[in-house]
């Protein structure tokens, strides 16, 4: 089989490396890809917003299968474009992909549907004064979202009115968030621990994979500034069977039939943002795709044919045997840019690459380019430094990533420390 993937960060290097343990695919090409890929599949320099391009290179090249990676080429459409051009295609349609891209939508959906969502107003540029005094009856912290895709950005967490009212001001009057944040979620903030899962689904059916733990914030301690994830690990402790059973039943099964309801079916896969909280788990955010960085811990965790699992979804009949929890553990620490995530620098000399695979431990690019042979930063998010061991101890996965990290060095590299700490703290 050949299989092109698109996209060119972090998630599309692990989704590649593990089609490549499949003996059913002959041939991978990533769109455009990174330095990591090249490794293992043939980069195509194709910009993802070229549609009829990538169609072209498809039919070309013969791809039985095309597997989208971030979430813009899914909200621009281009699995819409590939289905009618006669492709199997992992990755929801336009309309779908709304599920994501507008968290209004998302919203609106579990409201008219009984799935467990936080408490929620919808106000847009137009309504500013009465969204400010709706701030002044709301009880705090209150999180405020902008609408849109906003790279994982776009999400203030207000203690205060006048916290709050600022956050309002940039996503409403500044456009800090561009149109993105035309419209914005006000809504009560939830406690308790967040958790990840992914729904693999042919919009019917689906299987659940190993429950993530991702760590949001910039800093240790989940202190500082939003990020698009410092690090993830699987699986979290905190999401136990009977809370999976409770998110298959409560939250993924009725969010996938009201899709369905809605002339809307879900083909790809669901990432389901949670907070377990004391009532229970609620929807946090809903992604239409596979999250970044909690996909480098979750595939390292399944044995079977994972190829398999996606093309036998995106052909509409998920063979769910495909794929089975090896029992292991894993974990990912993101190395960032200086300036991370306000801004990035680019075109800085990474060092210590050709020391990797050891002891358990491989790269995984997201942010990088590769010019005279030689690997540089380019962008906010530059390695995934990533340890996955057989066994379900995560204080060995964290020891050995941490013990490696500084093998690696770029001038402003800047990681968190904690990464699987609040599970460590509870074992």
């Amino acid at each position: 089989m050949n299989v092109a993937i698109i996209g060119s960060g972090g998630r599309e290097h692990s989704i590649s490396l593990k089609l490549s343990e499949s003996k059913t695919v002959k041939n991978i090409y990533v769109i455009p890809g990174n330095p990591g890929t090249k490794n293992i599949a043939k980069n195509v320099q194709i910009k993802p917003e070229n549609q009829k391009e990538i169609v072209k290179f498809c039919s070309e090249q013969k791809i039985d299968l095309v597997i989208i990676g971030p979430e813009k080429p899914l909200t621009d459409g281009l699995a819409d474009l590939l289905r009618q051009s006669g492709f199997y295609v992992f990755g929801p349609s336009k309309e779908a992909a709304r599920i994501e891209g507008e968290k209004s939508f998302a919203k609106n959906l579990m409201k008219k549907y009984s799935v467990p969502t936080a408490e929620f107003e919808i106000f847009t540029k137009e309504n500013y004064e009465n969204a400010v005094t709706y701030l002044h009856a709301v009880n705090y912290p209150i999180v405020i979202k902008a609408n849109g895709i906003a790279a994982g950005k776009g999400v203030i967490i207000a203690d205060t009115f006048e916290d709050a009212r600022e956050a309002l001001k940039e996503c409403l009057i500044n456009s800090s968030f561009g149109s993105a944040g035309d419209t914005v979620v006000i809504e009560e903030f939830m406690t308790g621990q967040e958790a990840s899962i992914f729904a693999i689904t042919d919009g019917e059916d689906f299987i659940l994979l190993p429950a993530v733990q991702d760590h949001k914030r910039i800093h240790d301690g989940d202190k500082g500034k939003n990020t698009g994830g410092m690090g993830a690990y699987a699986p979290t402790p905190f999401v136990t069977k009977e809370i999976e059973n409770f998110v298959a039943e409560k939250i993924i099964r009725p969010t996938l039939d009201a899709m369905k309801i809605e002339g809307k079916p879900f083909n790809g896969c669901l990432y389901c943002g949670l907070m377990l909280t004391p009532q229970g788990p609620k929807v946090v955010e809903y992604n239409c795709r596979f999250g970044d960085p909690e996909t480098q811990v979750v595939l390292p965790l399944l044995d079977g044919d994972f190829f398999d699992l996606i093309y036998s979804a995106a052909k509409g009949k998920i063979n769910k045997e495909s794929v089975h929890y090896n029992d292991g553990s894993a974990i990912t620490v993101v190395l960032a840019s200086r300036g991370y995530p306000d801004s990035s620098e680019s075109g800085v000399e990474i060092q210590g690459l050709e020391k990797f695979p050891i002891q358990a431990v491989h790269v995984i690019h997201a942010g990088t380019k590769e010019a005279d042979g030689k690997i540089f930063t380019n962008g906010g998010r530059v390695l995934n430094i990533v340890s996955a061991i057989n066994t379900n101890d995560l204080k060995l996965c964290k020891e050995k990533v941490y013990q490696v990290i500084p093998e690696i060095y770029f001038d402003g590299m800047q990681y968190r420390k904690d990464i699987s700490d609040k599970a460590l703290i509870n074992l």
